[in-house]
């Protein structure tokens, strides 16, 4: 695919994106336009990389559908001062998404192969302030606590109260909270008080949150 491909497949997607989600910030569809998809996807996929949908990535996960992961994002409302964590991050293509619209990124992905993918494909394209690491998701960083954005690019029953933790006053964190037979995009906010607050937004579908695997 020429660089010329590549623009006209990206300014496509964003269109989709538009039409689907009714999201015309321009921060978040410009990120759409800087990231390059097609490698952050196996190269068997790369002809699909720009169109609105999840694919598999290997080891039973996607790469999340374009549309939504904008939806989580528009949720978010990240500014460029924010400090964000992503759980569940796959292949790194949602943090470096992230990256585009706040100063750092942590990352957090609990299968080795995929992590280490993740890595390698931030360093090729030089993005510098996204990190993705290996560990258990649900436990969040607590280390690097509190964070103004946390994104669950995976599907829990709950939000993992250590997640909730690490959440900054004012912060705000996405995930989708439901089981197979459903879910729904939560978008919690943290008041000044300490107290979060809860709002059911689009229904949506990712693969389960997974906190330990089995060896």
């Amino acid at each position: 695919m020429t660089n010329e491909g590549k623009q006209a497949a990206a300014d496509r997607l964003v269109r989709a994106i538009e039409a689907g989600t009714e999201i015309h910030d321009p921060r978040i569809l410009e990120a759409f336009r800087r990231v390059p998809r097609e490698r952050f996807v196996p190269d068997g996929l790369v002809d699909f990389a720009y169109e609105d949908r999840a694919l598999p990535i290997g080891e039973g996960q996607t790469i999340s559908q374009p549309s939504m992961i904008a939806l989580m994002l528009s949720a978010l409302a990240p500014l460029p001062t924010d400090r964000a964590l992503e759980v569940g991050a796959g292949c790194g293509y949602a943090a470096a998404l992230l990256g585009e619209l706040c100063q750092s990124v942590e990352g957090i992905e609990i299968r080795p192969e995929l992590a280490a993918r993740a890595g390698h494909t931030l360093s090729e394209l030089d993005i510098e302030n996204v990190r993705v690491r290996l560990g258990n998701g649900a436990l969040g960083l607590p280390e690097q606590a509190p964070f103004d954005l946390i994104l669950v690019s995976a599907g829990a029953r709950a939000a993992p109260p250590e997640l909730v933790e690490e959440l900054a006053p004012g912060g705000r964190i996405a995930i989708p909270v439901g089981d197979r037979a459903g879910q729904h995009l939560f978008l919690g906010r943290r008041e000044p008080g300490g107290e979060l607050v809860w709002e059911r937004r689009t229904p949506c579908v990712f693969v389960p949150l997974v906190s330990e695997l089995s060896t």
